[in-house]
């Protein structure tokens, strides 16, 4: 299968994918320099080569899963005046589409809204897509993902056999009502089958110091990706380990299933490692406070250095990496 044509302008020059060597000022666009544009607006990537450029922070809707809608709309508002244009969401993040649907109305025009479906056939895909329009209050997603893909079997293979779900995303897209498919996984190997079945527009994955380090995972899905040439969005960058047992903090970052780095050096180092790879944006926890935490750091960025990197590598050494490859 091939991906509809979309408008071809520029290349993604972010820096390619990098475990200790830093990207040079030459390797950064020029939109991502402080300098280069208004300081209290995040810099932007190409998301690959459609011509739609993305906030290297995206918002993952479950920042307002559970919130008061007034609060929704105010924090969805402050990051778009931050410069956030990359919207996230999906069904199974409790309410956040029914929440996120009022919030961004008011700017549905200026933004990239990306849902995703963890159904697998076509007929639990098609209601899942309908359910979420109408929550998102929107015609269209710019992006929708098959969410999830964990088990080639179970997953990849069902979403692409007869009746499976990408029939709908494939036909939804024909209609217009999807502009760019994409999916997400948290296994190398799902990720890598789905992308020799269709030529994918991009990949949510997550790309962290301490899987890569320590895991060795992630750096291979990246390749692949961009040898695919689809986009590589971010998950997992303010990753520290697994939850140790007992951890009282678990309660507080409830929105979790990860322990987050919450020190400001360590977010700081794990964010500017994910975005010195070959990305297009970074999507942050759903905690509120490390989504403003990162989008606050993010408006700083700069490719990570030698020296930074390699403190990266001695601490994910004492660290339980939220992912292993089973390659390695």
């Amino acid at each position: 299968m091939q991906r509809r044509e979309f408008l071809r302008t520029g290349t993604f020059a972010a820096g390619s994918v990098v475990t200790g060597t830093a990207l040079s000022r030459a390797d950064t666009p020029e939109s991502e320099c402080p300098c280069a544009n208004n300081a209290a607006k995040l810099p932007q990537r190409a998301y690959g080569d459609t011509g739609q450029r993305l906030s290297i922070i995206g918002f993952g809707g479950i920042v307002v899963s559970r919130v008061e809608q007034e609060h929704a709309n105010r924090v969805v508002a402050e990051a778009v005046e931050k410069g956030v244009n990359y919207f996230d969401v999906a069904p199974s993040y409790g309410d956040a589409e029914l929440k996120l649907g009022p919030a961004l109305e008011p700017y549905r025009k200026d933004v990239f809204l990306a849902c995703k479906t963890q159904q697998r056939t076509r007929e639990g895909a098609a209601a899942e897509l309908k359910q979420s329009l109408q929550r998102l209050r929107t015609d269209h997603l710019d992006l929708y993902q098959l969410h999830a893909l964990s088990d080639v079997q179970k997953d990849v293979d069902v979403a692409f056999g007869a009746g499976g779900a990408m029939e709908v995303l494939l036909e939804a897209k024909k209609q217009g009502q999807i502009r760019y498919l994409g999916f997400s996984a948290h296994s190398e190997e799902a990720a890598l089958a789905a992308l020799d079945r269709y030529e994918f527009d991009s990949i949510l994955f997550p790309v962290n110091f301490a899987t890569f380090y320590q895991g060795n995972f992630g750096p291979r899905v990246l390749e692949a990706a961009k040898a695919k040439g689809a986009a590589r969005l971010a998950l997992k960058a303010l990753a520290r380990q697994k939850w140790p047992p007992d951890d009282p903090a678990r309660k507080q970052y409830s929105k979790c299933w990860y322990q987050p780095l919450t020190e400001r050096h360590e977010a700081k180092l794990g964010l500017y490692f994910t975005l010195s790879q070959s990305v297009t944006a970074a999507i942050p926890p759903g905690d509120e406070t490390l989504f403003r935490l990162a989008l606050e750091l993010a408006l700083g960025f700069r490719p990570i250095s030698q020296k930074e990197a390699e403190t990266l590598r001695q601490m994910a050494q004492s660290l339980n990496a939220v992912f292993e490859s089973k390659s390695s």
